[in-house]
């Protein structure tokens, strides 16, 4: 690398070598480039598509019409944050969610809030309700992986109200100060010491199995139902039956 090199970052270059380049100015991107998840000076205020104008009004005439298709809101969604997992923007998924007339978006980043900000502008913006959570990895649930490795199996973990969002940010803070940059350290106990069980509306967290990584998925497919099982009742018992789905 010399130093005379562009100033556009790889995340960008990526997309002009692809034809998928956009103007520097557009959705929130900066016009320098730049790729900061948070607000910065060097940020313009997000701007959507001209589609969603009237994807939104379609969406406000089904709400009082009954013409809405049948509820489902997406609960377990990667953005370009989490690296190798995901590959749009949060505004590209939150504008998606619109044109889909998804009743919420919840982008769960692996082992980090990093896209909520770009999120929540977006979602507000097109009227899209914002669900904040995060994909963890939990040491001490390890999970089979290909070549008969093991990994950190994981839970999805979704924030009920400031207080849940604020233990989340906590949980997610202490993994990250316990491992090193792109291999956080969390164990299930961490969680629990925090808590995150809450009343419902006021705080808490609301606990997903996973997808095929998860704790309980993998250890279904790798160990049959009994160990299985045994998972979920760790779970359940360590935030309440009634926040795990």
């Amino acid at each position: 690398m010399g130093f005379t090199n562009s100033p556009m970052p790889w995340s960008e270059l990526e997309r002009t070598l692809s034809g998928r380049a956009r103007p520097g100015d557009h959705r929130g991107v900066p016009i320098d480039g730049g790729d900061s998840p948070a607000w910065s000076s060097h940020r313009s205020s997000y701007e959507p598509p001209p589609d969603l104008a009237e994807a939104r009004a379609r969406r406000l005439r089904g709400q009082a019409g009954g013409g809405r298709p049948a509820p489902y809101a997406e609960l377990h969604c990667r953005s370009n944050f989490s690296f190798l997992e995901g590959a749009s923007h949060p505004e590209e998924l939150v504008e998606e969610a619109a044109r889909l007339e998804l009743e919420a978006l919840a982008i769960t980043d692996r082992d980090g809030f990093y896209g909520v900000v770009r999120q929540s502008e977006a979602a507000t913006v097109v009227g899209v309700p914002a669900v904040y959570g995060v994909d963890l990895g939990l040491d001490d649930q390890p999970v089979p992986l290909g070549e008969g490795g093991t990994g950190p199996g994981r839970v999805v973990v979704l924030a009920r109200g400031r207080q849940g969002y604020a233990d989340l940010a906590r949980v997610v803070s202490r993994g990250q100060m316990a491992g090193e940059k792109g291999a956080p350290r969390l164990a299930l106990a961490d969680l629990a010491a925090i808590g995150g069980r809450g009343t419902s509306g006021e705080g808490g967290w609301v606990v997903l199995t996973g997808g095929a990584d998860g704790c309980v998925p993998a250890t279904l497919v790798a160990e049959g139902p009994a160990a299985a099982r045994r998972r979920l009742e760790q779970l359940a018992s360590t935030f309440g039956p009634e926040q795990v789905r």
